[in-house]
């Protein structure tokens, strides 16, 4: 991709007419060789899930698509590994004629891209991570996500422990770590242990956390790396980081921003969610 034509967008969360306007919005369908990359959480809590994936699904010379927690979680409904949420907008997908045929196209999308000096994820990258290393255990899940016992993969993908990465990490231990960093990750201790709990902005102190991205020493430093996730953090843009995630499903923004000069377009999305729901 030709770094002046990429637009890195924010979660949809199955608010598909939204994406639809951005994407054609004059400032970005002006360009005809426009390429996207999506952050993930392309579904749930929107009322066009299924839409959202097929429209996605015909884009895929354009795109670069992510999987987020809630694209993973979809995958794991499939799978029957868990339960759907009372919140969620997953069931026209999953009963959908095609559902095989989505459901094997969404267990084949990344967990982290880079190109352009720019590192794309979902969430975050914990602080002892290179770029190098990031991709190399997205890469680790990728593969078994891609495989023929994915639901195996799935059914070990769940769980807060542990909090911090060790390379002696082996089977679900590792694979937890991975996806909870890449797909989950807001805040950190100094040490770059993760606190999943919290959802809040880091506006509100959290004693002894901090963003995954300001802890000290981070080995990606260096990098911008661009994320969604933190609606209650916004749109943030500095040299080694784009925060994307503009809260669409609650009523607030959906984000793209330009790869090579961080020009911002926005389309106003009306409000799906309760904000009070957790997200």
């Amino acid at each position: 991709m030709k770094e002046s034509d990429i637009w890195m967008i924010g979660d949809i969360q199955g608010c598909c007419d939204s994406f639809n306007a951005l994407i054609n919005h004059p400032e970005i369908a002006e360009g005809p060789n426009a390429q996207f990359w999506l952050a993930g959480d392309l579904v749930n809590r929107g009322p066009q899930s299924l839409h959202t994936l097929r429209r996605l699904m015909t884009m895929d010379d354009k795109t670069v698509v992510l999987l987020g927690n809630h694209d993973l979680h979809l995958l794991a409904v499939a799978a029957g590994v868990r339960a759907p949420n009372k919140n969620d907008t997953l069931h026209e997908i999953l009963t959908a004629p095609d559902a095989g045929d989505i459901i094997d196209w969404v267990r084949h999308r990344k967990l982290a891209h880079f190109e352009h000096d720019h590192l794309l994820v979902h969430a975050g990258v914990l602080p002892k991570w290179t770029v190098k290393k990031t991709l190399s255990l997205a890469n680790e899940v990728q593969e078994q996500l891609r495989s023929k016992q994915w639901q195996k993969a799935i059914h070990k993908m769940y769980g807060n422990e542990p909090v911090q990465w060790k390379e002696q990490h082996k089977g679900g231990k590792r694979l937890r770590v991975i996806v909870n960093a890449l797909t989950r990750l807001r805040m950190c201790t100094d040490k770059g242990h993760m606190a999943l709990s919290t959802k809040s902005s880091p506006i509100q102190r959290h004693e002894g956390l901090m963003p995954w991205f300001d802890v000290p020493g981070r080995a990606t430093a260096d990098t911008t790396v661009v994320f969604g996730h933190w609606s209650t953090l916004g749109l943030t843009i500095r040299p080694d980081l784009v925060c994307l995630d503009t809260g669409c499903v609650w009523g607030g923004r959906l984000t793209a921003v330009r790869l090579r000069d961080k020009k911002v377009v926005q389309v106003a999305c009306h409000q799906i969610m309760d904000p009070l729901h957790t997200h």
